[in-house]
């Protein structure tokens, strides 16, 4: 069809014989230019005046927005023709293909190739980002320079991507879908034997809850994990927020889920799920969004394109993959319960995973909030205290605007908060065990040490307590028996739909029928109806292209657009109010049916049970481990050496202390690699000696604090030197407070007691002495 058959002269020859005016808009001499140029820019549109400058621009805005429109449906039809479509915006070379696998799955790891100037450094961890496959395609962690990918790059990290095709392999499931990537990772230490520390698994959205999967059934292999806006616990939520978890009630369950399966042939369409999506805020789907790109057309025209090449790219999901998440995550939340398990009868304990935990969310987030982002760190410890027993290092941080997708695709949060995870999981790593949140600030010209930090933020850890992730709002027991009531009238629906109506749709089922319901699906044919396919579109082509040659946008005080932005901000404020009503509407309808007495009855919810979820269970082997430990750490009390009693009195002096940031360790980490390298201790060998110090410290504080005269050497040199180290660890990021000068103090008690030659406690030592001494 070639779009060049249509002259615009013409076309607009022949409207202008429906207008009153004569060419109003065409300058002297340019009867065929529908459009001002340059000079007509300037003249008034006859004797409209203002209104007549306001019509021109709209109309020219239209026919530019209808060509970003053909444009957005042009790259949908060739995305649906490509083999791998994505978004990254690096170069990348196929490592291992899930294809090839025995359990084949559609999953495909890639090495992100480093630019020249910036070669990856074969001694740092290597990155890998694992995208969503939630119903868009691939690429979203590096869509862009300042991305998930760019920061680990910049900073000379190995960085790997896990992407997929659009078409899932036949028979692939959940589960075959994190061995695959249990095997990536493993690939990835293979290929870097000379790395200091395990990968980082960065997952997005509905990548987190994967890898945090693989990693509790293989954990050895895994640096760290940075869950990114990722649901955990699907249950968790506050009322009059979070209106998305009441979906799988007021759908009676999944058995809708089973019945669109059954409806694709068993292909379960990605479109449906960027639907829900969309449908959360139908004032930025419907209005919002697009006036946006109307309004502003000369500039962001191509910002939107790129964004819609992700957005409307859908992929496919095997309807038993999709089944699987439906029943088990989104009504039945069986994750942080300990009750899924693999086929092998392996159950999935989310505490298997050793390696520290950072999630990143934001309050702005409407798809996982915060509750849902960490209300599994509740669920999984009872208390503080087992929480540190179990060795575990949680570091939160949480955007106080961002929406869900802002945490993978915000330049700006790139920068920042993305950028700070990279360059900062060294210091993560060292954390004890326990519960942090991450607070990040700028930096500001009083800040000391500033060499000791990275890029133009600091973080800071501030130690938290499980009563401050209670804090973010969590189910009170009536709720939980709600959710509970969805869970079993679930299964009783998908059980009646799969013995009464499924043979007969799967027996009207074909893969042509089946391929017509995905092409005719609402969320598709928005972008192919205004493809370059359908004949009405053919001229808008030649048409913007005569528009952007004369463009003549109205000038920005015209009372005409004021009257536009004041029926668009209606517009938006009618579409929220709507959205609010009903959002009202669905959770009392929620709290009214599943709350009813009868029907929690009916389907064998015991009255006096008053929380019926199923809690993780508590595990003997697990007991007797931390009995184990307990008893090995009481004996640990007086062994050890100098480096020991180092790190054991760090610990004691930051238990006394709000937070501690960057600079510390970034000094602890100066003062290693200033040390021989035959005597230089492996930053894993620094990490575990740190995290065994502070558990000792935290079983009894007075009696290791005691003990530590039993691990100093006789020699006032040592002492003296690891004492300045220590000083310039604590006192690298600025004064201490009260009670960790207290501390301080008594440390350098401890090690200048029966030293008369050692140095006297300096008060306002510097990095530099405390980096001279341990040279």
């Amino acid at each position: 069809m070639a779009a060049t058959a249509y002259n615009p002269a013409e076309f607009f020859d022949a409207f202008w014989r429906f207008w009153p005016v004569e060419k109003p808009f065409a300058p002297k001499g340019d009867a065929s230019n529908p459009f001002p140029g340059a000079a007509g820019a300037a003249a008034p549109f006859c004797a409209l005046g203002p209104a007549g400058d306001y019509w021109i621009d709209a109309f020219q805005r239209s026919i530019l927005f209808l060509d970003v429109l053909r444009r957005r449906g042009d790259t949908y039809i060739e995305r649906t023709q490509e083999r791998a479509p994505h978004v990254l915006q690096f170069k990348v070379s196929v490592v291992a293909d899930g294809r090839e696998f025995p359990r084949p799955v559609n999953y495909v790891l890639t090495r992100i190739t480093p630019p020249e100037n910036a070669p990856a450094d074969p001694k740092k961890r290597p990155f890998i980002v694992f995208d969503p496959r939630a119903g868009h395609g691939p690429g979203i962690g590096g869509m862009k320079a300042e991305s998930e990918i760019g920061q680990a790059v910049a900073a000379g990290h190995p960085c790997y991507f896990v992407g997929f095709l659009p078409t899932p392999e036949p028979g692939q499931t959940i589960e075959d879908v994190c061995a695959a990537e249990a095997r990536f990772v493993r690939e990835v230490v293979a290929r870097h034997p000379e790395a200091e520390s395990k990968p980082c698994l960065v997952g997005n959205c509905q990548a987190g809850w994967q890898i945090a999967m693989a990693a509790a059934v293989d954990p050895e292999p895994v640096g760290a994990l940075i869950l990114a806006g990722s649901p955990l616990s699907y249950w968790a939520g506050v009322r009059g927020k979070n209106p998305l978890r009441y979906l799988g009630g007021l759908l009676g369950g999944t058995w809708l889920t089973a019945l669109a399966g059954d409806l694709g042939a068993g292909i379960f369409d990605g479109a449906s799920l960027v639907e829900n999506f969309e449908r959360m805020n139908p004032a930025n789907t419907w209005w919002k969004k697009p006036y946006n790109v109307y309004s502003k057309i000369d500039t962001e025209a191509e910002r939107f394109l790129d964004f819609e090449t992700w957005w409307g790219n859908p992929v496919l999901l095997n309807a038993g993959e999709m089944q699987w998440i439906a029943d088990n995550l989104f009504v039945g939340n069986r994750l942080t319960s300990g009750e899924i398990r693999t086929s092998d009868g392996i159950g999935i304990d989310l505490r298997n995973i050793r390696a520290p935990i950072i999630v990143f969310c934001s309050q702005g987030d409407d798809i996982t909030p915060p509750q849902q982002a960490l209300g599994w760190i509740t669920d999984l410890y009872a208390t503080d205290a087992a929480l540190a027993a179990g060795g575990q290092t949680i570091v939160y941080v949480v955007h106080e605007s961002i929406g869900h997708l802002g945490i993978f695709v915000s330049g700006k949060v790139a920068t920042k908060e993305h950028d700070k995870f990279v360059n900062c999981m060294d210091a993560i790593d060292l954390l004890p065990p326990g519960l942090f949140e991450a607070v990040i600030v700028e930096l500001e010209e009083e800040t000391v040490n500033r060499d000791l930090v990275s890029g133009r933020h600091l973080m800071r850890f501030e130690p938290r307590r499980l009563a401050d992730i209670r804090a973010f709002g969590e189910n009170a027991a009536e709720d939980e028996r709600r959710f509970a009531t969805v869970a079993r009238v679930s299964e009783v629906n998908k059980a009646l739909y799969k013995t009464f109506l499924a043979p007969a749709v799967r027996a009207a089922t074909t893969d042509a029928t089946a391929e017509f319901m995905r092409d005719a699906d609402r969320n598709r044919l928005r972008f192919s109806f205004f493809s370059s396919r359908n004949p009405l579109m053919q001229p808008v082509g030649p048409l913007a292209e005569a528009v952007r040659a004369a463009r003549a946008p109205v000038r920005p005080d015209n009372p005409c657009l004021a009257g536009e932005r004041a029926f668009s901000q209606a517009m938006t404020d009618a579409l929220e109010a709507f959205s609010k009503a009903r959002d009202a509407l669905t959770e009392s309808i929620f709290l009214s049916v599943y709350g009813a007495p009868l029907l929690q009855a009916f389907v064998g919810l015991d009255p006096g049970d008053v929380r019926p979820r199923q809690t993780l269970a508590r595990d003997l082997a697990r007991d007797a481990a931390e009995k184990n430990l307990r008893a090995e750490l009481a004996a640990e009390m007086e062994r050890g050496g100098l480096l020991e009693a180092g790190l054991r009195a760090l610990v004691y002096v930051y238990r006394g202390e709000p937070s501690i940031d960057e600079r510390a360790f970034a000094a602890l980490l100066q003062l290693r690699d200033r040390q021989k390298p035959e005597t230089r201790p492996g930053l894993s060998q620094v990490k575990d000696m740190l995290r065994r110090q502070m558990l000792i410290v935290r079983t009894d504080e007075e009696r290791a604090v005691a003990a530590l005269a039993k691990l100093l050497p006789a020699s006032a040199a040592d002492r003296a030197a690891a004492l300045e180290a220590i000083r310039g660890i604590v006192l690298a990021s600025g004064e201490l407070s009260a009670e960790g000068a207290r501390r301080l103090a008594r440390i350098e008690a401890i090690f200048c007691e029966n030293s008369a030659s050692a140095p006297q406690p300096a008060r306002t030592p510097q990095l530099v002495a405390a980096r001279d001494a341990t040279a």
